[in-house]
């Protein structure tokens, strides 16, 4: 089972008001409905179809035919067709997806509350949404239409419970996605998929703490680059003063910050300073030992310029 089924099984059991099943069944008919003479729908999720047959059962005293066929591709499934040959225009009317043999798409009044906007989306989604496995791959979040409109229309609805969705084409249809983990998180917790959704953010906690663990060790391999890189610069100034006879122009304070680079050449400024602190009657901290080596540069690079001239 794909971790969208599971959101999706658990979708289904969750009891709704008949507002929340007009709207439930409106977005999933409008989305993955046939409408000719009848009403027809496709679906391979038997408990889906079963929750769409009871919608049509409670809410317009109809009951649906359904047809059981084994489809052969790949592996043995069944596909169940629900088939509605009454009241089909009353239906479609009340569910604003028809309106003078045109289909359209429900206006504001359509939605009385934020659960009723809920609903639609659950609709949607049960109809032709997926969401990506956390533990298997990144988050993805998508809906996939036929019209841009439809599109735009998914993603005002979201934008009315504060959710950020974008769109896009892809081959000749439209996909509106999300890519947050967060958000898609608070969709999941939202649809009353809780089992799911508990499932969704352990597995999102954990890689984010991952994450962080791994950043933290990049940011602690490149501080130890950045001291040693910094550490055998300052032992070359060191051995140019030698070389160049003009360590005895240094201070005694400066030669003991040098003398002491030179036994820890692999330890950081603040490291450093706590060590000559320490070992010496010269307390002296990061910024003092930074200066001595600053002093260091504008000695070589005066010597190094004279030489020029």
């Amino acid at each position: 089972m794909t971790y969208t089924t599971r959101v999706k099984e658990e979708i289904v059991k969750e009891p709704l008001n008949e507002a929340e099943k007009i709207c439930e069944l409106s977005g999933f008919l409008r989305f993955s409905g046939n409408f000719k003479d009848n009403i027809s729908i496709t679906l391979e999720n038997a408990s889906i179809a079963r929750r769409i047959y009871c919608h049509f059962k409670e809410i317009f005293n109809v009951r649906p035919k359904i047809t059981i066929r084994n489809q052969k591709r790949f592996r043995i499934k069944q596909i169940y067709i629900l088939e509605i040959n009454e009241k089909v225009e009353h239906i479609l009317q009340v569910l604003c997806i028809m309106e003078n043999h045109k289909k359209i798409l429900p206006e504001n009044y359509f939605f009385s509350t934020d659960e009723d906007i809920i609903s639609y989306l659950q609709g949607v989604f049960l109809a032709t949404g997926t969401i990506n496995d956390p533990a298997s791959s990144g988050y993805h979040l998508e809906i996939v239409t036929n019209l841009n409109r439809e599109a735009v229309f998914i993603s005002n609805l979201f934008k009315k419970l504060h959710i950020n969705a974008k769109y896009l084409k892809r081959n000749s249809k439209y996909m509106v996605y999300i890519k947050n983990a967060e958000v898609i998180s608070e969709i999941i917790r939202m649809f009353k998929a809780i089992q799911s959704y508990f499932y969704f953010e352990d597995i999102r906690i954990y890689r984010d703490h991952k994450n962080m663990v791994n950043r933290l060790n990049n940011c602690e391999i490149a501080n130890q680059e950045k001291t040693i890189s910094t550490g055998l610069k300052q032992l070359e100034d060191i051995k140019y003063l030698k070389e160049n006879n003009l360590y005895s122009l240094l201070d005694e304070s400066t030669k003991i910050v040098l003398d002491y680079r030179e036994k820890y050449p692999e330890t950081s400024l603040k490291e450093l300073a706590d060590i000559i602190t320490m070992e010496t009657d010269y307390k002296i901290g990061k910024s003092g030992v930074n200066h001595h080596f600053i002093k260091v540069r504008n000695l070589i690079k005066k010597h190094q310029e004279k030489a020029l001239n």
